[in-house]
């Protein structure tokens, strides 16, 4: 019997179940979310939903704060850490439409 694809994204787990996955209290996940560093689904009723990725978010959160940032130093390092990612894979895509130009040339040349 296979297991169903849960994914990563999908948000799955309550806010009393991340509360004790996490180890946050479910104030303080509240207070992430005010704050903009969380951004749980919400069902058609208002309930919270957190995903795998919400998960490893607010372990990230947790690490940085327990490194001794505060909340707006944590906000800033992850908008920076967003920002690094969005700039590296424009790079990528920069490399990779530049091999494709080398790659047309060699072949229009030879």
């Amino acid at each position: 019997m296979t297991q169903p694809d849960l994914g990563h994204d999908r948000a799955l787990y309550s806010i009393s179940v991340t509360s004790e996955l996490t180890g946050v209290n479910p104030q303080m996940l509240r207070v992430y979310e005010s704050k903009g560093l969380l951004d749980p689904y919400r069902t058609t009723g208002g309930t919270r939903r957190y995903s795998g990725r919400d998960l490893d978010r607010i372990s990230e959160i947790t690490t940085l704060l327990a490194a001794g940032l505060n909340l707006a130093g944590v906000e800033h390092v992850l908008r920076l850490q967003a920002e690094t990612d969005r700039l590296q894979a424009e790079v990528d895509g920069l490399r990779h439409q530049l091999h494709l130009s080398r790659k047309r040339g060699s072949r229009t040349v030879g």
